[in-house]
């Protein structure tokens, strides 16, 4: 076996949820049809005991021939014995089988959230992606395990019809005419089920989205009075969740009840059958015991390829919503042909806004309204498509990569993800302690991580949930120093923390970055005072430019404005 998952998952498929499936089934060919091969052997071994007891009745015990009954008796311990070897490998084979589908679609999708990027949010809603996650990537992994254990059936199936014709002309069209009526009938459920299954699937991923906008914006409802509204809202969607899922479970029971209860019908009418033959002499006592085991049998292929239907069907859908994710595409692409970054600093331009970010220095961005300089920001750092400019080169003609690279933005957007604190602060590991020390003073929360139990080495909720706002803001700053990157914008760095933690932040980050680029969008007169150059914006355009005190004097709005983030 193979180590799982496997380093480069491949080129998917992404034409048809069909195609990803096959794709899927290629890149684990040879443990699939390992698997599939292994299957056939394991249930064709126990389609054929029902045989060989019939025969050691009619040669051994009927005819009174010990040699005959020891012979068939090792030719059933034979197949008791293949059937355990081969089931033990198949079962092997099918759980490497799921494992290395549900392994290969997670990467694939983490890599599809990676390349899209700032995208993704705006395309796919969250809830989406946590059932993707949670539930699809399961379902895909199901339709690769099936395909051993209904081969197998199929198989079976057609080696019993064989026999049965073999022994009794009337008793196997009975079976051949009775199974296909069996899957029809069983066929019936599974497109109302599934029908209902995608139903409860789309408001369940609807409903996740819902609670994940609730926990984000819990404090602003809690402000705003509309706690109560919010939560009788979600009260009332859950319950339809509910009620659909009640439905969706009234129709999986009914088709476990029927995949039970036909094949029972069906063994009772072929033994009552095979019984009036045996009567009649028309088959042998050994035959009418063989045919009570296969119709017994066939309980187990039959409920194997309903299986085989349903887990490919529900394997389909989720391979659909796999499919949709990875056909999107970024809303930024890469140039046919990329220009080179001259190398070493450089001026770094708005031209919409009238923005010039100067090389080495520490500036600062006022603005009146803080979506102007989210607006700026994203232009800036090429998260929209824009005239800016580095080193007067447009961005646009720029690799994204190398953009990322040359220039990084930090918003209170960002988030802390699940894990060590170390690895949060330095994903690259690249670091060194004197490195990690040193961002973790500019951004003053040194403080946070001397309250740890296990320093660095603790670990961190989803979301840093267990750091309040402040602690995650002064967290990503310090992640921002680590990544030491040539040109740093800062999207308000200090909103949340304290006037006395903000004096400190403010005094040590220019320090920090000296010789670096560094543009922070603020309206604190903490920050902006220890800023080389301040640029004032209105309206989205350069308005005036200066230092903070002589700004104070000159440029009325420029002091109102001050004033109100003072305030």
């Amino acid at each position: 076996m193979r180590s799982l998952p496997a380093g480069d998952p491949g080129i998917p498929d992404p034409r048809s949820a069909t195609r990803f499936l096959v794709w899927l089934a290629n890149q684990s060919r040879p443990t699939l049809v390992a698997g599939i091969g292994l299957g056939v052997v394991w249930m064709v071994a126990q389609a054929l005991a029902p045989a060989a007891i019939g025969r050691a009745i009619d040669a051994g015990l009927t005819a009174r021939d010990p040699g005959a009954l020891v012979t068939w008796g090792l030719v059933l311990l034979g197949l008791g014995v293949l059937q355990a070897v081969a089931g033990v490998l198949r079962h092997r084979c099918a759980v490497h089988n799921w494992l290395a589908a549900a392994y290969r679609t997670v990467q694939l999708t983490v890599e599809a959230a990676n390349r899209l990027g700032a995208t993704l949010p705006r395309r796919v809603a969250a809830g989406e992606m946590v059932s993707i996650g949670t539930s699809d990537i399961g379902q895909i992994g199901s339709a690769m395990e099936i395909l051993a254990r209904g081969s197998g059936a199929v198989v079976a199936l057609v080696t019993i019809t064989v026999i049965l014709l073999t022994a009794s002309v009337p008793l196997g069209l009975v079976v051949v005419l009775g199974v296909p009526v069996l899957m029809v009938a069983v066929g019936l459920l599974i497109r109302p089920l599934h029908r209902r299954q995608r139903t409860y699937r789309d408001q369940e991923g609807r409903l996740t989205t819902r609670v994940g906008d609730i926990v984000h914006g819990l404090r602003v409802l809690r402000g705003v009075g509309g706690e109560q509204v919010v939560a009788a809202r979600y009260r009332v969607e859950s319950q339809a969740l509910r009620a659909e899922g009640v439905r969706v479970a009234r129709v999986d029971s009914l088709l476990a009840a029927v995949q039970i209860l036909l094949p029972g019908l069906f063994l009772a009418l072929v033994t009552w059958l095979g019984a009036r033959f045996a009567l009649r002499g028309e088959i042998s006592a050994g035959q009418l015991v063989a045919f009570y085991g296969y119709t017994a049998f066939l309980v187990t292929p039959l409920r194997t390829i309903t299986e085989t239907i349903d887990q490919l069907t529900r394997g389909h859908v989720a391979a659909r919503r796999v499919v949709d994710l990875l056909r999107l595409t970024p809303e930024l692409a890469d140039p046919a042909r990329p220009v080179r970054l001259p190398d070493g600093p450089g001026e770094l331009v708005d031209p919409c806004s009238g923005v010039v970010v100067r090389p080495g220095r520490f500036t600062a961005l006022a603005t009146a309204e803080p979506a102007d300089a989210v607006t700026i920001t994203d232009r800036l750092g090429r998260y929209v498509d824009s005239d800016a400019t580095l080193h007067g080169v447009p961005l646009r003609d720029v690799a994204l990569a190398t953009v990322r690279e040359r220039i990084l933005v930090v918003d209170n957007d960002a988030h802390l993800f699940t894990g060590v604190l170390r690895a949060e602060l330095d994903p690259h590991d690249v670091a060194d302690e004197a490195t990690i020390a040193a961002a973790l003073a500019t951004a003053s929360a040194t403080d946070i991580v001397a309250a740890l139990p296990d320093g660095l080495d603790s670990p961190v909720a989803e979301r840093g949930r267990e750091f309040s706002g402040g602690q995650q803001q002064r967290l990503r700053l310090a992640r921002a120093l680590v990544a030491d990157p040539e040109i740093l914008l800062l999207v308000e760095p200090t909103s949340a923390v304290d006037a006395h933690t903000e004096a400190r932040i403010a005094a040590r980050l220019g320090p920090a970055r000296a010789g670096r680029t560094t543009l922070v969008c603020t309206t604190s007169p903490l920050v902006l005072r220890q800023a080389d150059h301040v640029i004032v914006v209105e309206d989205g355009k350069v308005v005036a430019e200066g230092r903070h005190e002589d700004l104070l004097g000159t440029e009325p709005r420029y002091a109102a404005t001050v004033s109100r983030a003072e305030s």
